[in-house]
C-alpha cells in the first residue's frame, strides 16, 4: 500500500509528459490551421477575422491544383505497388529460410534509414544516367522504394500470427501454393493490406525531398509549397498546408484503425 501513492504520482507525471509532448507537436499544426482562415495577408496577432479567401484562392490556382492531383496519383500508385511488394517480401521472409535472408530484409528496410537528401541525390544520379528522371512514374518508383519497407513491416507482423496449419490444410485439400496464398493468406492479412495501403499513401503524399530531386517539372503539393516559400510570403501556404495536413491525418488514422481490426489469430474473417 505504501507504493500506491508513488505509482499514482508516476502515472500522473507520465500522463502530463505525454500531454505536453502532444501539445508541443500539435501546436505548429494548429497554428497553420488557424491562420489559414485569417483574413490578414500576413499571419499576425490579433487575428484579423474569419475568411475563406485563401482556401478559395488555392482552388483557382492551376499550379496548386495540378500539384495536388500529381500527389494524389503518385500516392495511389505508390500505395498499390508498395502493398503488393511488401506482401511478397513479407511472405518470402515468413515462409522460407535461405542464405542471406537477413541481408534481404535489411536491404528492404534500409531506405527509410538513409537521409532523404542523400537518397534523393543518389536516385537522381542513377535515374539521370538511364534517362528516366523527371517523370510521374519516376517519383512513384522512388516512393515505392521508400514505402515498401513500412508495408512489409506491417504485413510481416500479421503473418507472424497465422497458424502454419492453415496453409498445410489447403495443400492437403489439393490447393496449389498460389491458390493457398490467394484463398488463405491474403484474406488473413486483409486488414494489414488495407493498413499498408493507407500508410504508404500517407508516406508518399507527405514526402518532399525525393520528389523535389527526381520530379523535374512534375511538382507534388509538397514541392509546390517549397516553391511558394522561395518567393514572397504567400498566405495561400497556410491554406495548402491545412489541406495537406487533413489528408495526411485521415490517411494515418485510417491505417492505424485497420491495424487494430485484426481478428483473433487463426480466424480468417
Amino acid at each position: 500500500m505504501k507504493n500506491r501513492p508513488a505509482s499514482m504520482a508516476a502515472y500522473l507525471l507520465q500522463r502530463i509528459y505525454l500531454l505536453l509532448l502532444f501539445v508541443f507537436l500539435a501546436t505548429p499544426m494548429l497554428i497553420i490551421l488557424v491562420f489559414s482562415f485569417d483574413r490578414n495577408r500576413f499571419p499576425s496577432i490579433p487575428w484579423g477575422g474569419f475568411s475563406l479567401a485563401w482556401h478559395q484562392a488555392i482552388w483557382t490556382d492551376s499550379l496548386v491544383v495540378d500539384a495536388l492531383w500529381n500527389s494524389v496519383l503518385i500516392a495511389i500508385g505508390t500505395a498499390i505497388i508498395s502493398t503488393a511488394l511488401g506482401f511478397v517480401a513479407a511472405y518470402v521472409d515468413y515462409r522460407y529460410r535461405f542464405r542471406g535472408q537477413g541481408l534481404f530484409v535489411g536491404l528492404i528496410a534500409m531506405p527509410p534509414a538513409v537521409p532523404a537528401s542523400i537518397l534523393g541525390m543518389a536516385m537522381l544520379a542513377f535515374l539521370s544516367r538511364i534517362g528516366y528522371s523527371g517523370r510521374i512514374d519516376t517519383i512513384i518508383a522512388c516512393h515505392v522504394a521508400l514505402a515498401t519497407s513500412f508495408s512489409m513491416a506491417i504485413i510481416r507482423l500479421r503473418l507472424g500470427e497465422i497458424g502454419s496449419e492453415l496453409e498445410q490444410a489447403a495443400w492437403n485439400l489439393g490447393a496449389s501454393r498460389f491458390r493457398a496464398i490467394v484463398s488463405v493468406v491474403v484474406p488473413f492479412c486483409r486488414q494489414s493490406l488495407i493498413a499498408s495501403f493507407f500508410l504508404a499513401a500517407a508516406i508518399s503524399f507527405d514526402e518532399f525531398m525525393i520528389a523535389w530531386f527526381v520530379g523535374g517539372v512534375h511538382e507534388t503539393i509538397s514541392v509546390r509549397i517549397l516553391n511558394l516559400l522561395q518567393g514572397q510570403v504567400n498566405p495561400k501556404i497556410n491554406a495548402i498546408g491545412t489541406v495537406v495536413l487533413l489528408v495526411s491525418v485521415v490517411l494515418v488514422v485510417v491505417a492505424q484503425r485497420f491495424t487494430r481490426l485484426h481478428p483473433p489469430s487463426g480466424q480468417l474473417y
